[in-house]
This record gives C-alpha cells, sequence and structure tokens, in this order.
C-alpha cells in the first residue's frame, strides 16, 4: 500500500487544487487517484483533511443531459409540494416542519384575518 504525500495548510505545490476548486473551473477529477493530502491543524480536535487533485489531470464536467435536467426539475418540484394538503407551497417546505406553514400553524391564519 503506498502512501500519499500530507502538506500542512497552505504549503502544498501549485497545480494541485481541492475537488470543489476543480467544480468551480468546470472540472473533474477523471478517474486520477488524490495526488497529495492537506492537513489544516486545529487546537482541540483532529486536523481538517482536504484531498488534493492535479489539476491538468483533471478533464471537463459532463454536460447534464435532458433526461437528468427533468429527474432534477421533477426532484425540487416533490420538495415544494405539503404532504398535509397537497399543495404546491411556491417554495421548498422547510425540513424542520415537514409542511407547509399554513398547514403547520393553522392557528395563525385565524388571527391574521
Amino acid at each position: 500500500m503506498s502512501t500519499i504525500p500530507v502538506y500542512r495548510w497552505r504549503l502544498a505545490p501549485d497545480g494541485l487544487v481541492t475537488y470543489r476548486q476543480l467544480r468551480a473551473r468546470g472540472l473533474r477529477p477523471g478517474g486520477q487517484p488524490v495526488a497529495t493530502q492537506l492537513e489544516r491543524p486545529r487546537r482541540r480536535r483532529g486536523p481538517l483533511v482536504a484531498y488534493l487533485y492535479w489539476v491538468d489531470l483533471a478533464k471537463p464536467m459532463r454536460p447534464m443531459t435532458p433526461a437528468k435536467w427533468a429527474a432534477l426539475a421533477k426532484a425540487n418540484a416533490a420538495r415544494r409540494v405539503c404532504p398535509e394538503c397537497g399543495n404546491d407551497a411556491g417554495q421548498v417546505i422547510p425540513a424542520e416542519l415537514g409542511m407547509c406553514v399554513p398547514c403547520a400553524y393553522p392557528d395563525d391564519e385565524q388571527r391574521a384575518a
């Protein structure tokens, strides 16, 4: 088993970026293994770890297909439908409520009227 090199925070060589930085540039790792590991020390817990990839070995992101766009639209629409009343809330239903605001607080409508 080969170990990958570990660098301290801000000391990694040029040309290495995190997965999120690749995505921001419109790239993906493209099957390349993790090149290095970056560690940021913390006082009372273990270090924060980030895996770095070579930019020159990265490949462009694959474009979204019409089927993926349709599936994403369907999933987002399902997040707006209230399970209690079945109405489209017009926005994503808060996870902590689990239902639209009028269903979660039915007494507030009577006070407002």
